[in-house]
């Protein structure tokens, strides 16, 4: 039998892949718990890669888990059918088709290149760039005086179609820098 990686409880940190009984989880949230009384154990909350369906697990401080056997695969999106999202593998060039996941598809655009997260054959996810740079299309004038402090947010929608709050010095046709993995604003481009 083949020996496999394993992590420790106390190692987890957010976007953890690990496995329990088999099925490929993602850390969402973790916290160390100490109490005066007893052992030390992790509560976390994770997310079922295969269901979509998030759940609150505690573990054993120290508990070992198993690390899924992940590839990570370079794909550039090509173009969407409806719900459907059709990516091209960098080194091959096969299709890959996926239905639509609010979670990655939000700031998807023709020509990005991503990577899709398999697990036995099944693509799992997909992984935009962590930062990337979109057109702002729609946005509402900010006016002065809107805030007490100056440093107000108004909503604008971007090319993707998904809407993040903006400063009020952003109008449509400016070009912002966006994290992808919490849905910011980080600056203009």
């Amino acid at each position: 039998m083949v020996s496999r990686k394993q992590v420790s409880t106390n190692d987890f940190k957010n976007g953890l892949n690990v496995e329990v009984d088999g099925v490929p989880w993602k850390v969402i949230e973790f916290l160390h718990v100490k109490p005066g009384k007893g052992s030390a154990f992790v509560r976390s909350k994770l997310k079922n890669y295969l269901t979509g369906g998030v759940v609150d697990k505690t573990f054993r401080a120290g508990e070992m888990l198993a690390l899924p056997d992940l590839q990570k695969r370079e794909a550039q999106f090509t173009y969407s059918e409806g719900d459907t999202y059709i990516f091209m593998d960098n080194e091959n060039y096969e299709e890959t088709r996926l239905k639509r996941d609010d979670e990655w598809a939000a700031f998807l655009k023709e020509g990005l290149t991503c990577s899709l997260l398999f697990f036995n054959g099944k693509v799992l996810s997909v992984e935009p760039p962590s930062f990337i740079d979109l057109e702002v299309v729609e946005c509402p004038p900010g006016v002065k005086g809107n805030t007490a402090s100056g440093g107000g947010q108004k909503p604008a929608t971007l090319e993707t179609g998904a809407v993040v709050q903006v400063p009020l010095f952003i109008e449509a046709g400016s070009k912002i820098k966006i994290d992808t993995r919490t849905g910011t604003y980080l600056s203009k481009a």
